[in-house]
């Protein structure tokens, strides 16, 4: 069976903030894949006879510049007309998952040459115009921080955001609340890992801002990382709250928070051995994927972001010697997609062909997941928390995920008092999670949680 390798892997950055230097997705990617054929050492005139052989060509969905089909706009760019074009979901997962597939087809012989990419590139200036010599959309550029299709309705300042239920999805108990970006959620993951683990908050705040400047000492000598050949942000800086790192979502402040309006683009060509060989790509170029696998949990909030740098970086260490064998993990959502896949410089083993299907189910379905009550009343504890700040640094709303005494149902609230928000913004005083207190329904129809007898509410 033929066996698949990694050939050619290629990525951009364009650096420049100015509105008049901007590049978008569709030319970064271009230059990205340009960038994969030369890798693959090929001459100019053997890399486009190869781009005829292509036949198949995957593209992650972009965040920042909706293109109704940018694969046909690759393809047309590129002078190929692959059998397979795919615009995939929106997905950090999805580079590596689209590797695992397109290397098990490879395996099967169905397809040849196939080409990963994607692509994104902040569009608009400060009076959010576009630069006029992109290519035109179908559809208006709205936030690219929103996880989702529909618009969560919080204010802009603290007391400003009062939603109906005329104004939201009357079944979607996040939006109605205001939360489901992943500046909520993943807050709220932090502070259910701190108090599982006993940390206090100031432990589990100094343990985070030295983990963010290890990330940021590798961004240091990563010439693709946006902050390549300047040095990273010290876990002291970091972890301070002031005026220019405000707090975001309680325990996050700014830099504690990551953000995919990136000018980057990345390509992987992935072939099999026996075409290689055919092409003329040296030994010396080949990474071999031996696996993959990946599942998810609920999309009920989710943002991704591309991980095909990682995918390319690896090649290089690879082929640089710096390891044997290297496993990549893509997340995509809030924690909620997973795929992971296994390169090598070395083939499998005693010639076992590359895995011809997935290992594991599309979604995972033996997780006990408690139900989730829309109007909740009665006495509850905290399950988890955040809290949202304004831009001038003061707590704006607060988020409640807990659950019902009675009968152990969970639920979604906002604050009910302006105490039950200062002590759940506070880096002081007794751990919020497992304290008790009262939920009820506003007329409004949002669940407030306060630790006081309701008094004061909202």
């Amino acid at each position: 069976m033929p066996v698949p390798v990694i050939v050619g892997v290629g990525d951009v950055v364009n650096r420049s903030r100015k509105v008049e230097d901007a590049v978008e997705p569709l030319e970064l990617i271009l230059q990205a894949v340009a960038k994969a054929f030369a890798d693959t050492g090929l001459s100019s005139s053997a890399a486009l006879t190869a781009q005829f052989e292509l036949d198949s060509l995957d593209v992650v969905r972009t965040w920042t510049w909706p293109y109704p089909d940018l694969p046909a706009l690759i393809s047309e760019r590129l002078r190929a007309k692959p059998a397979r074009q795919h615009y995939t979901d929106h997905g950090g997962n999805q580079p590596a998952y689209l590797l695992d597939e397109a290397a098990r087809r490879i395996s099967k012989g169905e397809s040849k040459l196939a080409i990963i990419t994607g692509g994104e590139a902040l569009a608009s200036s400060a009076k959010h115009l576009p630069p006029p010599n992109w290519t035109p959309l179908a559809e208006e550029v709205t936030s690219v921080f929103s996880p989702t299709t529909r618009e969560l309705k919080p204010g802009a300042l603290p007391g400003s955001w009062k939603p109906s239920r005329t104004e939201t999805d009357s079944t979607d108990i996040g939006s109605l609340h205001g939360i489901g970006n992943p500046i909520h959620i993943y807050p709220l993951y932090e502070n259910a890992y701190r108090a599982r683990n006993g940390q206090s908050l100031q432990e589990n705040h100094r343990q985070s801002a030295e983990m963010y400047a290890q990330f940021a000492k590798v961004a240091e000598g990563n010439e693709y990382a946006w902050n390549h050949g300047r040095a990273g942000e010290s876990a002291e800086r970091i972890g301070t709250v002031g005026r220019t790192n405000r707090m975001i979502c309680f325990p996050y402040p700014l830099l504690m928070n990551a953000f995919n309006t990136v000018n980057l683009a990345a390509a992987c060509i992935i072939t099999s051995t026996d075409y290689a060989r055919e092409l003329g790509i040296g030994e010396e170029k080949w990474v071999y994927p031996l696996g993959g696998a990946g599942t998810q949990d609920s999309a009920e909030c989710s943002l991704e972001t591309p991980e095909l740098l990682a995918i390319a970086e690896m090649t290089r260490q690879l082929r640089a010697g710096k390891g044997r064998n290297g496993l990549i993990l893509a997340n995509g959502g809030v924690v909620t997609y997973q795929h992971v896949v296994v390169l090598s410089r070395e083939a499998r083993k005693l010639g076992v062909p590359y895995p011809d299907h997935a290992p594991l189910p599309k979604f995972v379905t033996d997780v006990q997941v408690p139900a989730i009550v829309e109007s909740a009343e009665g006495s509850a504890t905290i399950e988890t928390y955040t809290v949202e700040f304004g831009r001038a640094g003061e707590p704006a709303r607060a988020f409640i995920v807990g659950r019902l005494k009675s009968n152990g149902q969970r639920f979604i609230a906002n604050h009910a008092d302006q105490e039950t928000m200062a002590t759940l913004s506070s880096f002081e005083g007794l751990e919020p999670i497992g304290r008790s207190g009262l939920v009820s329904t506003s007329a409004d129809g949002r669940n407030l949680f306060g630790f006081g007898a309701g008094k004061g509410k909202l």
